[in-house]
């Protein structure tokens, strides 16, 4: 799959060597910063979401580093391939699909088949521009809607973290609420760190019971069923791709990067492919940490900015290799506590998904159809409420659009021809 792309020109003075040097420095502090917000912020999530569909403490782990590894290796493969910054990021909303599960039938392997689906299609995208389009297709309401549905309970948690801990609840919301005042970016990272102080202040952790503090691969045998199918790799892959990949696209244009959508899907379904049997649910182009590497942050030359993508790409692998460690201290924490993390760092996918789907007012009914039976978490045959919400909102949208066309024609035919022949008035002088 080659890459074809295009880049902002490059700037006409060249640099000194002090200028050089400048520009890695902050190539390599934005490629660092990115690393670390997108750990942080959606780590807990992703764990939540490996443990509600099965996955023990040391398969959660593999599946954290064998996204890490696959975001790094990615990362890197792509942006000195293409010479562009092609940051990499596991599928945050994806992350949430799982953590809003009820578990599917057949256990974690079930849910590794799903993984693997889901790469599957996530290639075939790149492949085949149909199946990409269709997925453009997928009216912006109604997957926006089932998106806020998959959030919404996940972001209940930080107010049921300070019902049952409120000064550990309190103290992390307001970490959250003043950093994210001064610099939004840094508002999660910051109450995963007054989390973990908080954490180790109040709860004894027996050193002895976190276990194995290096990761350890599991390789888990697929196993494909219909529930798994229906109800995680096709909303995984929905969400993916609406959530991430596209918008992923969106943000190197607006930073003048034009890149071929087709094959960064292709090889980000690859990659995907590699970590699914490790416990990887998906790896996807990066929306919001793709800002700080294709920005200014990453230095004065659009032409070297691949270089901080690089730099994350090496940094997610290193992350990789503490997932273990991550994985011991969460499992050694309060729930709660955690779990209001994940809700933090997942308001702002909220709020958008929110206003995604209320926005137009034509299609607001079929939009809060999908929401309420996404939220209900309403299952048929083994298959989650994400499945059956799109579904629904799909059915009643499709409906709305049908009566509106039959709408229209009946007032054509009682329109006439006399109506298409009859002459138009002169506007008065």
């Amino acid at each position: 799959m080659p890459v074809r792309t295009t880049a902002p020109e490059p700037v006409r003075d060249e640099p000194s060597g002090d200028s050089a040097r400048s520009g890695l420095f902050r190539a390599s502090t934005a490629g660092l910063i990115a690393a670390f917000v997108g750990f942080s912020s959606s780590f807990a999530v992703v764990l939540e979401g490996l443990s509600k569909v099965g996955a023990s403490h040391a398969e959660a782990a593999s599946g954290l580093m064998a996204l890490c590894v696959a975001m790094g290796l990615c990362a890197i493969y792509l942006s000195l391939r293409s010479r562009l910054p092609i940051s990499i990021a596991w599928s945050t909303p994806g992350a949430a699909l799982l953590a809003g599960s009820a578990g599917t039938h057949g256990g974690f392997a079930a849910a590794v088949g799903a993984f693997l689906l889901t790469g599957v299609l996530v290639v075939i995208s790149g492949l085949w521009k149909p199946l990409g389009r269709w997925v453009s297709a997928i009216p912006k309401p109604l997957a926006n809607a089932m998106l806020a549905g998959i959030l919404l309970p996940l972001c209940l948690a930080p107010a049921h973290a300070v019902k049952s801990d409120p000064a550990v609840g309190l103290g992390v919301i307001l970490a959250w609420a003043v950093v994210g005042s001064v610099r939004k970016l840094y508002a999660v990272p910051a109450a995963v760190v007054v989390a973990v102080v908080l954490i180790a202040a109040t709860t004894h952790i027996d050193t002895a019971a976190l276990g194995p503090l290096w990761p350890h691969p599991v390789l888990v045998t697929p196993h494909f069923t219909a529930s798994a199918v229906i109800g995680i790799a096709l909303p995984l892959y929905v969400v993916t791709m609406a959530s991430q990949n596209i918008p992923g696209i969106a943000v190197l244009n607006v930073n003048g990067y034009h890149p071929e959508p087709g094959p960064l899907f292709g090889w980000t379904g690859v990659f995907s492919l590699l970590s699914a049997p490790f416990g990887g649910h998906a790896v996807n182009l990066a929306a919001i940490t793709a800002a700080l590497c294709a920005g200014e942050e990453a230095g004065p030359d659009p032409r070297k900015r691949y270089r901080a993508a690089v730099v994350a790409g090496g940094a997610y692998i290193l992350l990789g290799l503490g997932a273990a460690a991550a994985v011991a201290f969460v499992n050694a924490s309060p729930p709660n506590v955690i779990e209001a993390v994940a809700g933090l760092a997942l308001l702002g996918a909220l709020g958008n998904s929110l206003t995604g789907a209320m926005a137009d007012a034509d299609h607001r009914e079929s939009a809060v159809v999908t929401l309420v039976v996404t939220v209900s978490g309403v299952t048929f045959f083994g298959v989650s409420g994400a499945f059956w919400g799109l579904g629904a909102g799909g059915a009643l949208y499709a409906t709305r659009q049908w009566q509106a066309r039959r709408a229209e024609r009946a007032a054509a035919a009682d329109a006439g021809p006399e109506a298409a022949a009859r002459p138009v008035p002169e506007a008065d002088a």
